[in-house]
């Protein structure tokens, strides 16, 4: 169970290195079961084991080099993905993976949830692609709209587009055919309101994080309006990001300044799936990448390989520092592990030094 936690910290945390850090738990763990059948008491291993474990990270400190280049990074991101299943197109997809950090980092901090993975099978890795804004897999909520829209200005929508049921049980009673008319005609009414409004605030394209009317849809197509409805809370959270627009929560409060700008917004179908892209917004704070893989099972490998290089470079652009790769660090530290374990007296000593055989882990494997 602590291997396990082990594992999901580094992920969360990293991105990567979680087999790294598996192999260097479980030799630890090795390592301390010997000493205790020496005799020597829990207690005191782990005392010597938090000794070694910071001056560990001092030594990481002294053998790290400042870099946040583009050269070093695109080397970080090609080594996170070496050994994952990536290795013909790892030149490719680590100039993507460089670029779509590179394009979300807000003043040095870096949301990784900014970055979405569109992964497309049917076509070889190296037609993945970066869309400078944002790619959703949902097709517009009527084919009588226009299927690409030019300088489109966004609205984003919490509120739904449709004539609410009433919560409560209540019952209406019509005595007269006129009264049905006149019910269904205010009911339109309320529909056709709330798409002029959309259309007041000068909105060409919807997003709509809940339902729209069929009676709206049609109003929105006669106005030329390209929308889509059940838009997932992330995928708006990003549109927000790249576009600037601002989410509403009640249509009546929707005016110009919410609205959101890309250069293009279009449908297209690309192999079985319909995917409409917000495009050439500004200086978009998130982006898509379109991953392609000539079946499912390459494209979800070349997914974890991109995850992974993703959290690697963001760590390294918010750190600033690397070190040599190939268990290189792991040497060095063992080395002047020993050298600092004959500094210190009592029995934590034997601790120091079985941590630094556990590193020699690494480069062993």
């Amino acid at each position: 169970k602590m291997l396990v936690e082990v594992a999901k910290t580094q992920e969360d945390e990293v991105g990567d290195g979680t087999t790294t850090a598996v192999i260097i738990a479980g030799e630890l763990l090795k390592e301390a079961e010997k000493l205790i059948e020496m005799g020597v008491h829990p207690t005191i291993i782990a005392v010597g084991y938090r000794q070694a474990a910071l001056r560990a990270q001092e030594i990481l400190e002294d053998i790290s080099i400042k870099a946040s280049d583009r050269d070093t990074l695109m080397k970080v991101a090609v080594t996170a993905m070496t050994g994952k299943g990536s290795e013909r197109a790892k030149e490719k997809l680590a100039e993507l993976v460089v670029d779509a950090v590179m394009q979300v980092e807000e003043d040095g901090e870096i949301d990784r949830d900014n970055i979405n993975i569109q992964r497309i099978q049917g076509a070889s890795v190296n037609e993945s692609r970066i869309v400078n804004g944002i790619v959703i897999d949902k097709a517009r909520a009527d084919t009588s709209m226009p299927k690409r829209v030019e300088n489109a200005r966004i609205a984003l929508l919490k509120y739904p587009i449709e004539v609410k049921d009433l919560e409560t049980d209540a019952k209406i009673r019509l005595t007269d055919p006129s009264q049905m008319q006149a019910f269904i005609e205010q009911e339109e009414q309320m529909i056709r309101d709330m798409v002029d409004k959309i259309k007041s605030s000068g909105a060409n394209v919807v997003f709509c994080q809940k339902g729209i009317d069929d009676l709206a849809l049609h109003y929105l197509s006669r106005e030329g309006i390209l929308a889509l409805k059940r838009v997932k809370k992330s995928d708006i959270k990003r549109i927000e990001k790249a576009t600037g627009a601002r989410l509403v929560t009640n249509i009546d409060d929707l005016t110009e300044d919410d609205l959101g700008e890309a250069g293009v917004v279009y449908e297209k179908k690309i192999f079985d799936d319909v995917l409409t892209f917000v495009e050439n917004c500004k200086d978009p704070k998130a982006i898509s990448i379109i991953l392609r893989g000539s079946t499912k099972h390459v494209a979800e490998e070349m997914e974890r390989a991109l995850e992974d290089a993703i959290g690697v470079v963001a760590s390294t652009i918010e750190d600033g520092e690397v070190v040599a790769g190939g268990g290189a660090p792991e040497v060095e530290i063992a080395r002047k592990l020993r050298e600092y374990a004959d500094s210190i007296s009592g029995r934590e000593q034997l601790a120091v030094s079985a941590f630094a055989d556990a590193l020699e882990i690494v480069p062993k494997t």
